[in-house]
């Protein structure tokens, strides 16, 4: 199927591994000129190296950008280095590091702020930066990779499932506001997608269980109708669909990519 992407220029946010890596991958493989970024030198480079050789042979550009989300400086960074690349900005896949972990009592104002920061405001600031560019084109694509928290809470990720619901009514007005600019904007909701912060998660879970990390996996796995774990290219390929022309009509919701984890009928 031809999405209608290719020569289409995309922000990947935090794509040096897992989510973040499998969308930009996935995006240059529909031939999108892909500009991914990281706090992390070293494993961006890498990561854009990854990336051009899954695609050889493909005319696709692949630009790395050191940037921390956190601040506001580097966000400018970022898209005004794709605009200087590529002249353009048509789609834009926000996505950060889960916020910091653990019970209520124990999580004091700086943990409540970083997630803040991390999850709601990097999320904000890149959506500012990027909407002059697509208004001038009269198109666009704005995908926030969220969690399974902006529709089923979980205790341990108590950080998580206050902030990010945020981020599904920032969408919705959005889309409600910008639609008229030929804009979209919707959300994925992951379930349990085996990424390095899944393993992180599962390592402190079991250990707090007192089991190994496999047969916590194994447990987990239970609670999903699929029974099995997602992986960071199934989240991608609907990413990249909710980029396309093909989803043209699809603005302001918020889809589950969890193998039928969530419960909730919406």
């Amino acid at each position: 199927m031809d999405l209608g992407l290719r020569g289409r220029t995309a922000i990947i946010c935090a794509a040096s591994q897992g989510l973040g890596k499998a969308t930009a991958e996935e995006f240059a493989r529909e031939g999108v000129q892909v500009v991914i970024c990281s706090r992390d030198r070293k494993r961006i480079l890498a990561s854009a190296r990854r990336i051009r050789a899954s695609v050889r042979g493909k005319s696709v550009s692949v630009v790395p950008v050191v940037a921390d989300l956190t601040k506001a400086r580097d966000i400018k960074k970022l898209v005004t280095t794709a605009v200087r690349k590529f002249g353009r900005i048509d789609i834009l896949v926000t996505n950060a590091g889960g916020p910091p972990v653990g019970t209520f009592p124990e999580l004091k104002d700086s943990a409540w702020e970083a997630g803040i920061t991390l999850n709601l405001m990097s999320t904000i600031r890149c959506i500012r930066e990027v909407l002059p560019y697509m208004q001038d084109w009269k198109w666009g694509r704005i995908i926030n990779i969220t969690s399974l928290t902006v529709k089923q809470p979980v205790d341990d990720l108590i950080i998580s499932s206050t902030v990010r619901p945020g981020i599904l009514g920032l969408t919705k007005v959005l889309a409600n506001q910008y639609a008229k600019d030929g804009i979209t904007f919707n959300n994925v909701a992951p379930g349990y997608i085996m990424t390095a912060r899944q393993e992180e998660l599962s390592k402190a879970r079991a250990k707090k269980r007192g089991m190994s990390v496999e047969r916590f996996v194994l447990e987990q796995s239970r609670d999903v109708p699929v029974r099995r774990y997602g992986s960071p290219s199934e989240l991608a390929s609907v990413i990249v669909f909710l980029a396309s022309e093909k989803a043209s009509y699809v603005n302001g919701t918020t889809i589950s990519v969890d193998g039928g984890l969530v419960k909730g009928l919406f």
